[in-house]
């Protein structure tokens, strides 16, 4: 397994992926509107993938990050969405995504990461819902499902207000740095409710612990 950063030739494989977890309905839900016409931030899209016996690249899982700001000042990453191939969800492949991803985050000089999902399962990474009791969504979510991560401790001191879209910037998926062929989607992909290996439940938490299905089901939205 591979963890490399996203390029074009993995888009399609990607929807599929994202299509097979989340449902075709998911671009009505509130994180995707905050994300409409803008550019993730391409150097924290991240993938994993595998070879398999005939030389093919397959997507075992993808993360992707999106500039918002909070209060609108404010500027900060959401997580998601993130998503596994059914049958690597018991890998903890969601958790090496997010610890791999927020590490990178971090190097780069980002403060705030926030995200909508599975509580339990992101403290371990870290997030937690009282860093963001200031601040609300523009949208229907479960208060309860919107956490925050401070990459730099005090980040989120006395951030207040509606998270909001970026500025729109020339929309693009992230650079492609290396040609390479088309990726097959692993076979009945389904979403990495980031329960033990994916979602609300950030602390730096051991890469390889075992998820269960139901909290797979719940992955970051």
């Amino acid at each position: 397994m591979n963890i490399s950063l996203e390029q074009p030739a993995h888009a399609a494989a990607i929807e599929q992926l994202l299509d097979t977890s989340f449902g075709p309905k998911r671009h009505t839900k509130t994180v995707y509107r905050l994300r409409r016409n803008i550019a993730p931030v391409a150097d924290l899209c991240f993938v994993a993938t595998e070879t398999d016996a005939d030389g093919q690249e397959v997507l075992l899982g993808t993360i992707r990050y999106w500039p918002v700001m909070l209060g609108g000042k404010v500027h900060a990453l959401m997580l998601g969405p993130i998503a596994i191939s059914p049958d690597r969800r018991s890998d903890g492949l969601g958790g090496k995504l997010i610890r791999h991803s927020l590490e990178q985050a971090r190097a780069l000089g980002h403060r705030i990461v926030i995200l909508v999902g599975d509580a339990p399962y992101y403290v371990r990474f870290g997030f937690s819902r009282a860093v963001v009791a200031g601040l609300s969504l523009p949208g229907p979510v479960d208060p309860a499902r919107f956490q925050g991560l401070e990459l730099v401790p005090g980040a989120l001191d006395g951030v207040t207000g509606m998270v909001g879209r970026a500025a729109p910037a020339r929309t693009r998926t992230p650079a492609l740095r290396t040609a390479s062929p088309a990726v097959r989607p692993a076979a009945k992909i389904t979403t990495l409710p980031l329960p033990a290996a994916d979602p609300v439940s950030p602390n730096p938490v051991p890469l390889d612990l075992p998820v269960s299905r139901r909290r797979l089901r719940r992955a970051a939205r």
